[in-house]
């Protein structure tokens, strides 16, 4: 029951932090409006945080005061206007209360810590789990679009710049504010005279972190984008290394990403140059105001207006505010970076194009599918990918589709799985509009076959048992008979526990293909979309897939995309595409009797197939 509340009250935070990240438009463009709804969101933690903060630090002004006292009193003493006993009396009190407010400062800097740490880790596992769930519904072309090295910059580099960011608020930026109050307060009350004077120096340090603000924030913005840019690059190195390598491109492409490494380094040491620059200026004038204020003491208690274990106070008192305003000046330039940090998690979070989906009741699907009139256009484009597409299919049907590459073919299969929406038109899965299902319960029902098999680094039980939490040892068994993985898992010692590397490495393409299937067939779909599941196999290895998928359509709705048009014969029908129109729909035998489109292809693909067996065969 606690790990339910638990885990509902981790999805709570969750959302909550999702619309923290959803700007207004008289918010667009801002960098700090999510952090200062997350301040505001974490307000009593951060008050509980000041408030022991005060407490466990007083012993930095205590010390001060406490330094003061005792040499007043024993300059009183040595003028003869204080007695001994009382003198001894003064020093001894003042060192009780320095020896009680320091072994305080132990156990509340451990609250304190143990606050800090919460909060930032709280707020760091939230904003992570936020932007997992947001590229979830994020839609495929989106995700298409944008590289995987940028994604993944973001979800490591940026949260890690947001919890940097919030560190340096909780440890640095508000206890600095504190101190500088609490000092300014004390020699207010002291001696209004010298508060007046570091109203006026302090001032000096602020305009110099205004001078060189707008130039960090400008190098940060560059920075972060040529780092997302290199991330980007490597992550395509890394996935065409074996095409590069095969080609010996290895030179090209290094010279290639070392361009953009350099364009990096060259932002790099920029930002690193003005943060350089603003660091040694701000040490420059604090430590020469800290001067200033010296002399200034030193006149004051000249001319009697303090005592001369005052100096020690006020100097004390002021180095406290010039070293904590040194603090928020060091700490901007991370501030700064970090709050770029925030803006790029923004434009994730605030990113529009996200997959709809309608939630509602979905206890069961049957397998019909009715395409009526339905055209599909990528975004910012007039061109069709598919035309006035009519097509109505029982459940249980075997539907084949063909045509060039481009026709439109993969267009369609991604419609009926839901991740493309018709530009025109209506598609209805058992009548209903596919718009008005919950998406997420109704790919329940569907499994999808890809020409390139998509493996994690696991265990071949792992990859078929993908997702499932309930799944018996018999219903395993028998996708992997039907599959054929046993074919080739005996030869493992470890059988179905074994280990197949990144994406199946130590797989072949066909032994990979059969896991796919059997994913698909442990799930017992409904529709089933078979996208050139055997175009990349040779003869041995299609035969051992095409045996298996001969049982996994078997009373399922089946969707196939052909390359190789003789593995379609016994489609219940066959439907040509051309430049995203259905020209020909009909039977294998029929087809081919009209001598169309269909007739034509078959022709071409027989002619190129024996082509490429030939020169395999040379």
């Amino acid at each position: 029951m606690a790990k339910k509340r638990h885990a509902e009250n981790t999805v709570d935070d969750v959302t909550a932090y999702e619309h923290l990240f959803q700007e207004s438009p008289a918010q667009k463009g801002k960098k700090s409006h999510f952090f200062g709804r997350m301040l505001k969101k974490n307000t009593w933690p951060l008050i509980a945080s000041t408030i022991v903060y005060i407490i466990k630090s007083s012993p930095i002004w205590i010390t001060s005061i406490v330094t003061a006292n005792i040499i007043n009193a024993l300059a009183d003493f040595l003028k003869g206007e204080l007695a001994s006993d009382r003198t001894i009396q003064l020093i001894l009190i003042n060192a009780a209360v320095f020896t009680v407010m320091m072994l305080q400062n132990i156990p509340m800097h451990m609250v304190w810590a143990k606050i800090c740490s919460k909060l930032y880790r709280v707020n760091s596992a939230n904003t992570r789990s936020a932007v997992v769930r947001k590229l979830q519904r994020l839609s495929i072309t989106y995700h298409k679009e944008m590289e995987t090295g940028a994604v993944q910059s973001k979800f490591l580099r940026d949260v890690e710049g947001m919890d940097s960011l919030v560190a340096n608020t909780t440890n640095n930026l508000l206890p600095a504010i504190v101190s500088v109050v609490i000092s300014v307060a004390i020699s207010l009350v002291k001696n209004p005279s010298v508060t007046l004077f570091f109203l006026v120096v302090i001032p000096v340090n602020v305009l110099l972190a205004i001078a060189f603000r707008k130039k960090m924030s400008k190098n940060s913005h560059i920075l972060r984008k040529d780092s997302e840019r290199v991330a980007g690059r490597l992550s395509t190195l890394i996935e065409m290394l074996t095409v590069t390598k095969a080609h010996g491109l290895e030179e090209h492409e290094y010279k290639s990403i070392r361009d953009d490494i350099d364009k990096l380094t060259k932002s790099g040491m920029a930002l690193d140059r003005t943060n350089a620059y603003f660091g040694a200026a701000a040490w420059v004038m604090a430590n020469l105001l800290s001067g200033v204020c010296l002399l200034f003491c030193a006149f004051l208690a000249y001319r009697g207006d303090i005592e001369v274990g005052d100096i020690v106070l006020y100097q004390s008192l002021f180095s406290n505010i010039s070293n904590n305003v040194l603090t928020l000046i060091n700490i901007m330039p991370q501030m700064v970076s970090g709050l770029e940090s925030v803006n790029s998690i923004s434009e994730l979070m605030n990113t529009t194009d996200i997959e709809e989906t309608r939630a509602g009741d979905l206890p069961d699907v049957k397998g019909q599918v009715d395409f009526e009139n339905v055209s599909y256009r990528y975004p910012d484009t007039d061109k069709h990918v598919i035309q006035n597409f009519t097509l109505h299919v029982r459940p249980g049907e075997c539907i084949a589709v063909v045509g060039s590459s481009g026709s439109g073919k993969s267009t369609l299969m991604n419609m009926i799985i839901g991740f493309l929406k018709p530009s025109s038109g209506n598609l209805y899965i058992d009548g209903r509009p596919i718009t008005e299902l919950d998406l997420s319960k109704y790919r329940h029902f569907i499994s999808v076959v890809p020409q390139n098999s998509i493996l994690f680094s696991g265990t071949i039980r792992e990859n078929i048992t993908y997702g499932l939490e309930r799944y018996s040892e018999q219903q395993l068994q028998e996708a992997v008979k039907t599959a054929d993985i046993e074919e080739f898992a005996k030869d493992f010692p470890e059988g179905l526990d074994t280990n197949i590397g990144e994406h199946g490495g130590r797989l072949s393409g066909g032994q990979k293909q059969r896991i796919t299937i059997a994913r698909a067939l442990i799930r017992d779909p409904k529709i089933l979309i078979l996208d050139e599941a055997t175009s990349a196999l040779d003869n041995i290895s299609e035969y051992h897939v095409q045996k298996a998928i001969a049982g996994l359509i078997k009373g399922r709705t089946t969707f196939i995309v052909a390359h190789r048009l003789s593995t379609i014969r016994d489609a219940d029908r066959i439907v040509v595409l051309e430049n995203g129109v259905a020209v020909e729909i009909g039977t294998f035998d029929e087809l081919m009797a009209k001598k169309g489109k269909f007739y034509e292809l078959k022709q071409l693909n027989d002619i190129n197939f024996k082509q490429a067996e030939a020169a395999l065969n040379n």
